[in-house]
């Protein structure tokens, strides 16, 4: 693929984002492509180095703002008639009221997955925590001469102490996984809010 090819597609994906943003993102990749030719390049492998134009469309849209993307999409390409300011004012009742369901909705849902994430975190410390009790009061309950409930309370303890640095590794794959999630609900969202144009 040529250059030109490459921004043509890369101008096509983009498109629904703002104006600026597209401009902006596709300066870069031209200059950066220039500067691969420069090297010493040419013009198809300088363009393979920029990789997949769906993975850059995917990591621009990630670095817009939420806000810039809904005000682009939410103002108007050209002046509202009379008639649709009446139905935006009279719907006014029925569909804020949804919108505003619906972000609480997605909130809250993001929300309980870092309750659930916080609360794995807090059973790994208890166990932790228990475990470090149980090996400390073992070994006082040996210096005082009751040897067996000592031994059990250190081999209950070492279970817990296990237990919790396995779990470590549950709970570290949990709050990545939240962290993912939340970016991809972001992106959804950020989606929902583009507006592909035909291409010309």
């Amino acid at each position: 693929m040529n250059k030109e090819a490459f921004l043509a597609v890369l101008r096509n994906e983009l498109s629904g984002l703002p104006r600026e943003d597209i401009e902006e993102r596709l300066a870069f990749y031209s200059e950066m492509i220039d500067d691969r030719m420069e090297e010493g390049l040419n013009e198809e492998d300088a363009v393979a180095e920029m990789g997949a134009v769906e993975d850059i469309a995917a990591q621009t849209l990630e670095e817009i703002p939420l806000a810039k993307i809904v005000r682009e999409s939410v103002a108007p390409k050209r002046a509202l008639r009379a008639w649709e300011i009446i139905l935006i004012v009279l719907g006014f009742p029925i569909w804020f009221p949804l919108l505003i369901a619906a972000a609480a909705v997605v909130f809250a849902l993001y929300l309980v997955i870092w309750v659930l994430v916080v609360c794995l975190w807090a059973v790994d410390a208890a166990l932790g925590f228990n475990g470090l009790g149980c090996i400390a009061t073992g070994v006082a309950s040996i210096t005082r001469g009751d040897v067996l409930p000592g031994i059990a309370l250190m081999g209950a303890g070492l279970v817990c102490a296990g237990l919790a640095i396995f779990l470590v590794f549950g709970c570290l794959a949990a709050s990545k996984g939240a962290v993912r999630l939340g970016k991809a609900v972001a992106r959804g969202i950020k989606r929902l809010f583009v507006r592909k144009e035909s291409a010309k």
